[in-house]
């Protein structure tokens, strides 16, 4: 089969990737392998493209010859590396061109940027890059909003041929025409996960967009409150005060996902969390993950609030309430702006559980379908009335461990360690 004919068939390919929901490290290994295996002489390649993420602001996949293929992730940062603004993607997007190339050896040898020097000690021989937007007015200067930035480089001597070069450029566009589909997929998903947590966000995506798509489930309900908030919001800078809530959301939130819960809404300065479960052995994990929760958060906290106070900064205190039963979880609000959320009594019970720590002193309080999962940890303090809760309820506070702090870190007691 002729060289043309697989290029044809890559390109027919790449057209089939576009319609379907590839996995975009496997679909540049293929592409790469493919036209290697059609004889363009690739030896290293290379894909970025922006992302819209809480962590990170982009995302590129490397490809070597004979090596396995590499996926990475670009923090934000608040200032702009060295290594970026010297390298020649920056370069390209810096002066908006389409295409850059380097010969890196021969007659036409120029190396003039860092990285070029580093292929060029690998062997590497040739090196082009293009950049493909998406959408033509989307390639701006300095930044790609959107579409990819591909290097292409070999170690075959005298590098790519003219026909090389024109069939890359070629594939490329076929390419990123999978890529968009891809790549848009995956900022929908971090978007959504971001804003309404993983199990949300994909029944959302999954079409659970309508007033009233939901289900009844089972689960474990967080929900804790930072004290003080009001007056700190009028006493502190507004500046100081984000910093507070965000290290308070840090020890709470944080915790409630870390241990497998999923965050639904931050309500003001309260959070919302749920540990889903569909049977008693689930309820038992779920209870063990919402009560790991707690420890972290409270860990948490006692290490944030030390370092806060030695910075000389105002400390943060919190009431968590923890309850189990039915819950709704699904759509509420109106037509043309929803919330994905929990409701039903279970969602009132916690947060009135929550309010009661304030009045008992109590950094936590959990409904006796929690404590009697777990005796050792919770202890009753008796049948207290819950504002629009019928009758009396009996609360349990948790049991605090010792807490140590050693060497900078919050770590459990020996005693807190042999009561678990």
């Amino acid at each position: 089969m002729n060289r043309n004919t697989l290029i044809t068939e890559i390109g027919e390919w790449l057209i089939d990737q576009a319609l379907a929901q590839p996995n975009i490290v496997d679909l540049f290994t293929q592409v790469c392998q493919r036209l290697a295996a059609a004889g363009v002489p690739l030896s290293r390649s290379r894909l970025m493209w922006p992302t819209l993420h809480p962590l990170f602001q982009a995302e590129t996949v490397i490809w070597q010859r004979g090596k396995e293929t590499i996926f990475d992730q670009f923090r934000h940062q608040d200032e702009v590396s060295d290594e970026w603004l010297t390298s020649p993607m920056h370069h390209v997007l810096e002066q908006n061109l389409s295409t850059f190339r380097r010969n890196l050896d021969g007659p036409n040898k120029l190396v003039d940027f860092e990285i070029l020097q580093d292929l060029l000690d690998e062997g590497h021989t040739d090196y082009l890059l293009i950049a493909t937007g998406f959408n033509e007015s989307q390639i701006k200067k300095s930044r790609m909003d959107a579409g990819i930035l591909v290097t292409w480089s070999s170690d075959r001597p005298g590098g790519f041929s003219d026909d090389d070069l024109a069939t890359l450029k070629k594939i490329q566009r076929r390419f990123a025409t999978a890529c968009k589909n891809v790549v848009q997929n995956r900022i929908a998903s971090n978007i959504t996960e971001t804003y309404l947590g993983s199990h949300a966000g994909r029944q959302v995506l999954d079409g659970a967009i309508k007033l009233g798509d939901g289900r009844d489930t089972k689960a474990v309900v967080w929900y804790s409150d930072m004290r003080r908030s009001t007056e700190l919001a009028d006493t502190m800078s507004p500046d100081d005060f984000l910093i507070l809530l965000n290290d308070y959301f840090e020890c709470t939130a944080g915790a409630a996902i870390e241990s497998g819960g999923e965050v639904l809404d931050f309500i003001g300065d309260a959070v919302l969390a749920i540990f889903p479960f569909e049977d008693e052995a689930g309820k038992m994990q779920a209870v063990r993950c919402a009560t790991l929760a707690l420890e972290k958060a409270l860990s948490c906290a006692e290490q944030t609030n030390r370092t806060r106070r030695e910075a000389g900064r105002t400390e943060f205190e919190f009431g968590v309430g923890i309850n189990a039963g039915k819950v709704m979880f699904g759509n509420i609000g109106v037509a043309s702006r929803l919330s994905f959320s929990v409701i039903g009594p279970t969602v009132n019970e916690v947060e009135r559980i929550e309010t009661m720590t304030k009045a008992v002193d109590a950094r936590a309080l959990a409904s006796k379908e929690i404590a009697i999962i777990s005796p050792q940890q919770w202890t009753s303090i008796g049948q207290f009335p819950l504002k629009g809760v019928a009758g009396y309820t009996e609360l349990f506070a948790f049991n605090e461990a010792p807490i140590t702090v050693l060497d900078g870190d919050v770590a459990k007691s020996e005693e807190a360690v042999l009561m678990n």
